[in-house]
């Protein structure tokens, strides 16, 4: 009985078989969504392209030349001169005839016009040396590249430096009646602050000086706990 159902399902199984590769029908057992075909992006209008590309690059070195140009000496200085805390400089006021010693200081490079840039990298040298020694004052290295002539190191040097920090500088400022500014800081101590009997407002934290520079300025106090 076995052999005679096999062999029907094994003839009608070879038909269909057979069947499937006359007409070239096979089963696919992905989903046909799964891998895509790779579909080359031709470029319609590659001078188009070309031409913007280089519209954007000129409008990139139009902006940098502008921002370079416009940057001059005296921006610059007034931007040192008003840098933040630690500045690494020195302070510098310029003397009334500034002026005037350093196109005396120029005549050595032969010279009638202030405006003209200098000839080669020695004559620079030796104005900005020159100047160096006389006002004790030099260019910073972030600004050598900026003075180009005579007149650019007159603005340079035209320039004070104030290397006072802006809290120190308020105490000499005339402060309204209602502003109070307490440049030393106040740190309790039960042996000195005895308004209320050397009992302080935060009776578990203590005042720890911790600064080699504030330890023999400040007294310290470590407040006593219950627990733990």
């Amino acid at each position: 009985m076995t052999a005679i159902v096999r062999g029907p399902l094994c003839c009608s199984l070879l038909k269909l078989i057979a069947a499937r590769l006359e007409y070239g029908i096979t089963r696919h057992y992905a989903s046909a969504n799964r891998v895509k075909p790779f579909r080359r992006v031709d470029v319609t209008d590659r001078a188009r392209n070309e031409a913007k590309a280089m519209e954007m690059r000129n409008q990139y070195a139009a902006a940098e030349e502008a921002i370079t140009s416009g940057k001059s000496v005296e921006s610059v200085g007034q931007s040192l001169a008003s840098r933040g805390y630690l500045r690494p400089v020195k302070p510098y006021s310029p003397p009334k005839d500034v002026r005037d010693k350093i196109l005396e200081l120029s005549k050595v490079l032969s010279k009638t016009n202030s405006n003209e840039k200098f000839a080669d990298v020695q004559q620079k040298f030796a104005l900005l040396s020159a100047c160096h020694k006389a006002f004790n004052h030099a260019v910073p290295n972030s600004q050598l590249h900026e003075i180009t002539s005579i007149d650019d190191t007159i603005a340079f040097y035209q320039t004070p430096v104030d290397t006072t920090l802006p809290l120190d500088a308020l105490k000499t400022v005339d402060l309204p009646q209602n502003l109070f500014i307490q440049h030393e800081y106040i740190r309790f101590h039960p042996e000195s602050d005895t308004m209320f009997g050397g009992k302080s407002a935060f009776p578990k934290s203590s005042t720890i000086v911790t600064g080699l520079k504030y330890k023999d300025k400040y007294r310290g106090h470590i407040a006593k706990k219950s627990w733990p």
